[in-house]
């Protein structure tokens, strides 16, 4: 007798080639639930999403961002035959498209989104009806879970067609919700209050985020669940906190996509600032992250301001990095920081940080309190202020003993309790709630 696996299709977004908080965590979120025996369909919507893990999504796109914009814009794209539609939503077409550069703001996605939120009723419902038959025929969930209530205009048809419990994950939609402009945000919101309705059940990571979005949307607090961040830590067991070095000059990393909203430009403030302080003048800054053409011209004024100001090797900027150059980036530095301007709901990159062994500061805002009163390893610094900041690394940097008791700490926590299969583990025990039991085949 064998017990047949629960089947979860997990709706995630890619985001036009960015490398994303989102993507990242439920890639190994659904690699994670797969090794515990759960059946999951990880089923990218908008663009392929992309990973520095292995890609466990299935190979096709729903949703396809250019289809989607193009059906909003023109009406005779809402009528296109389906070998047409299959073209603009080929995976390898909408890669190629997000390699040259397309930009996603949304203060120009406002009539889109409300379309989109509209599911049956809006300009996209041939891609409703689409996705919901693909389910139906495909995969036949017992469960569908969203990435995010922004996709949710689906909801209604996948609940007619399916009659399976919806779950939705909330990880930033309001950092995109807030950005829109009136009228739309006014009309997006009176269509996310009628979804909110429909979904039995929503996930966040973090007690600050679950608090905010029960505001924020009107969730009724028994319909929401808590389940912390978790990320794949085999890779990280070879690193250890750093010692004391010789020979080497102490490193400051930033890892995340460089953008005004990570707060790039204050770190450089508080870099500058510190390098000129006396005991600092060996300090240096070692960026890495991904770096959209929309925000090439801010990168370069900070790279301009630091190479004005710091002999050269002083600063460092890696690009994008891949799994193993993540690592090796990670494991050479000895303080870490993405002082972030908007309250963070996930922080990946702290907890990755702090499972290299690295200690971190970060503002105290968001979830980077909550982190560093788990973990542990590093310090808050008022938030946007570069002072404060330049203040809290020198701290870190001259205290060799603490950095590497912060870097213990940290990691040992992020092993113990952030960890993909701790993750997996809490997810599933929520899923359970809303599958049908378990039953036996033969």
């Amino acid at each position: 007798m064998n017990r047949k696996p629960p089947r979860i299709a997990y709706l995630t977004a890619g985001a036009a080639g960015m490398f994303c908080g989102s993507c990242l965590h439920d890639n190994t979120l659904a690699a994670a639930l797969c090794r515990l025996g759960v059946d999951v369909q990880l089923i990218p919507t908008y663009t392929p999403i992309r990973t520095d893990e292995r890609d466990v999504s299935v190979d096709r796109v729903f949703f396809g961002g250019v289809n989607v914009y193009l059906q909003q814009k023109f009406r005779l794209f809402r009528y296109l035959p389906p070998l047409l539609d299959r073209f603009l939503d080929h995976p390898r077409f909408l890669r190629w498209v997000t390699s040259r550069g397309l930009s996603i703001d949304p203060r120009e996605l406002g009539a889109l989104t409300l379309s989109m939120l509209r599911g049956r009723h809006g300009h996209q419902r041939k891609e409703v009806r689409r996705l919901a038959r693909w389910l139906a025929t495909h995969v036949q969930p017992d469960l569908v879970v969203l990435t995010n209530l922004l996709i949710g205009g689906c909801i209604p048809e996948l609940q007619r067609v399916l009659k399976v419990p919806i779950l939705v994950n909330l990880q930033g939609d309001d950092v995109f919700l807030d950005a829109l402009c009136e009228p739309y945000r006014s009309q997006v919101f009176e269509e996310l209050r009628v979804l909110v309705e429909r979904v039995d059940g929503f996930l966040v990571n973090s007690r600050f985020y679950g608090q905010h979005m029960r505001a924020y949307l009107g969730i009724p607090g028994e319909r929401m669940a808590q389940v912390p961040l978790g990320i794949q830590v085999a890779d990280f067991c070879s690193l250890r906190p750093p010692a004391r070095r010789t020979g080497r000059n102490r490193r400051i990393g930033y890892l995340a996509r460089l953008a005004p909203e990570k707060g790039l430009h204050v770190l450089v403030d508080a870099f500058l600032q510190l390098r000129r302080q006396p005991g600092y003048r060996d300090v240096e800054l070692h960026v890495a992250g991904w770096l959209g053409e929309d925000r090439r011209g801010y990168a370069e004024e900070q790279f301009s301001q630091l190479a004005a100001a710091v002999p050269e090797g002083a600063f460092h900027y890696a690009g994008v990095v891949d799994r193993a150059a993540k690592l090796d980036f990670l494991g050479q530095l000895d303080a870490f920081c993405v002082p972030a301007t908007y309250p963070d709901p996930k922080g990946l990159y702290v907890l990755e940080a702090l499972a290299a062994g690295v200690p971190v500061v970060q503002p105290n805002l968001g979830i980077f309190p909550e982190l560093l009163a788990i973990t542990g390893g590093g310090f808050l610094c008022d938030p946007g202020d570069s002072t404060s900041l330049a203040r809290r690394l020198g701290e870190l940097l001259r205290d060799e003993d603490r950095r590497r008791a912060m870097g213990v700490s940290g990691q040992a926590a992020v092993f113990r309790n952030f960890s993909a299969r701790r993750m997996a583990r809490d997810t599933l025990a929520v899923y359970q709630r809303f599958l049908p039991p378990v039953t036996s085949c033969s």
